[in-house]
């Protein structure tokens, strides 16, 4: 999520030229839904008596987060032409919901996007019903579109590590989406219960380790104020609400944990499998976005080129002829491309006014068409004297110190703060001299061989994680 920092009003309102600008955006995001048509068919017996599944990334995410849940629910048999995840064409909330902001997005922008995706999964499927999964922002928009029209649509709503009730409850900044005591989240939390009645709703919460819960304004940036939030924020009075344990923000979605409640409670018994079943086959596309003035955003990136090496596990240096090599072309896509399941991948990006990025990921075990690319960060004063800059980046949850083990080119990250996990990147920034080498980034059990790239050709290595 963005810190907020612009005071604005308690009535939320559309202009005429905010709805006009929205309607505009509905095609894109609706022709960017994708339902895995890469992949194979699953070998294990397919739950068609489960609903369609919509998942519902958060602020200034993608859907590619959703990737390893996919994968899980895969893996236990749930067809792949009956999930669906929604790119909202702006994910980044406005600073105050009631005014334009450029490259943003509104509660309403959201709302609508949101419900044209679930009559696109519908007429796709041709159920009555739909479940949706939300992290953080997600779920505010899934609640949303519940409440004004759209209950009869769905049949769950899993809020994971949603601000039910705010990441703040002030009496200023009351423009804000995130604001507890703000029009929006006042509007949805009316009422003796805070569901709607016909939708079965969960919430999952960290116990303590959410960033966005959490009593101290420390972590969006108002350090020593009371937030009058507390970890019990993602709750809501008349949902089934449980608690995960000391998993962080993201990972109330995206974790092996959450997978297994999410499953549980849309399915009705308990998943088969939480370990990700493997393809023989696998066969990779994505989608190149990019950064306009600051902010990210999921509209395409033309003319970008892409190209894949497989590379040794031990040294991160390629081997064998290029896998695949293409240019996006409007729609901003790119691949289909076979892989090696069992080898590591170079991915490198070429986009249009960013750094050339090369992304050193682990094996894709399974299928995928939501691997998007966005370049990595230009920059900054920092990488001034840098030979190599080497970026090691998790977008499914962030790092934790003493929770986790997080290791740079062996040693744990200077920029990684201990206690409550706030960090999702660390930099390593290494002499000319040192560029050719190899540079490991470990984070628990998963691995990434990465290679240091010259700063001086406008290229940075970045170290993804999958899990």
């Amino acid at each position: 999520m963005q810190r907020h920092g612009i005071t604005g009003e308690e009535q939320m309102m559309l202009s005429r030229r905010t709805i006009l600008q929205g309607a505009g955006g509905l095609a894109f995001a609706v022709a960017n839904f994708r339902t895995h048509a890469l992949a194979q068919t699953p070998s294990v017996a397919q739950g068609t008596e489960v609903p369609p599944i919509l998942f519902v990334h958060g602020n200034g995410d993608y859907d590619a987060l959703w990737m390893t849940a996919l994968w899980r629910m895969e893996s236990n048999g749930i067809a792949r032409d009956r999930m669906m995840a929604i790119n909202f064409t702006n994910p980044t909330a406005r600073a105050d919901d009631t005014v334009e902001q450029a490259n943003r997005s509104s509660t309403e922008d959201q709302r609508r996007e949101l419900a044209a995706a679930i009559a696109e999964l519908k007429r796709r499927t041709g159920a009555a019903r739909v479940a949706l999964v939300g992290n953080s922002r997600g779920g505010n928009s899934i609640r949303n579109v519940i409440k004004n029209g759209g209950a009869g649509d769905v049949s769950h709503a899993v809020l994971c590590g949603t601000p039910n009730h705010g990441v703040f409850a002030l009496d200023a900044l009351l423009g804000s989406e995130f604001n507890g005591r703000g029009a929006f989240l006042r509007g949805l939390n009316e009422g003796e219960s805070e569901v709607t009645p016909g939708v079965a709703f969960l919430t999952l919460r960290s116990d303590g380790m959410d960033k966005y819960a959490q009593p101290d304004g420390r972590f969006i940036g108002k350090p020593g104020v009371p937030t009058n939030v507390t970890a019990e924020g993602p709750e809501l009075k008349g949902a089934t609400n449980l608690v995960l344990g000391t998993i962080d923000h993201r990972e109330t979605a995206y974790h092996p944990r959450a997978f297994r409640e999410i499953y549980k409670f849309i399915a009705g018994r308990e998943p088969a499998r939480i370990a990700i079943t493997p393809e023989q086959t696998v066969r990779l596309g994505g989608l190149v976005t990019g950064v306009v003035d600051g902010v990210p955003t999921n509209r395409p990136v033309a003319g970008a080129t892409v190209e894949i090496h497989h590379v040794d596990r031990e040294s991160g240096e390629r081997s064998g002829d290029v896998v695949h090599r293409s240019t996006t072309g409007a729609d901003g896509r790119w691949g289909p491309a076979t892989v090696d399941p069992t080898s590591p991948l170079e991915i490198v990006l070429t986009s249009p006014d960013a750094p050339i990025t090369h992304f050193y990921r682990s094996p894709f075990p399974r299928s995928s068409d939501v691997v998007h690319l966005r370049a990595a960060r230009p920059f900054i004063p920092a990488d001034k004297d840098a030979g190599a800059v080497v970026i090691m980046s998790r977008p499914r949850g962030y790092f934790g110190l003493p929770r986790d083990i997080v290791l740079l080119d062996g040693k744990e990250p200077a920029d990684v703060h201990p206690g409550v996990p706030t960090d999702a990147a660390a930099t390593l920034r290494l002499p000319a001299s040192e560029i050719g080498r190899n540079v490991v980034a470990e984070f628990n059990e998963e691995r990434i061989v990465a290679r240091a790239w010259p700063a001086s050709e406008n290229r940075i290595a970045v170290a993804e994680l999958t899990y």
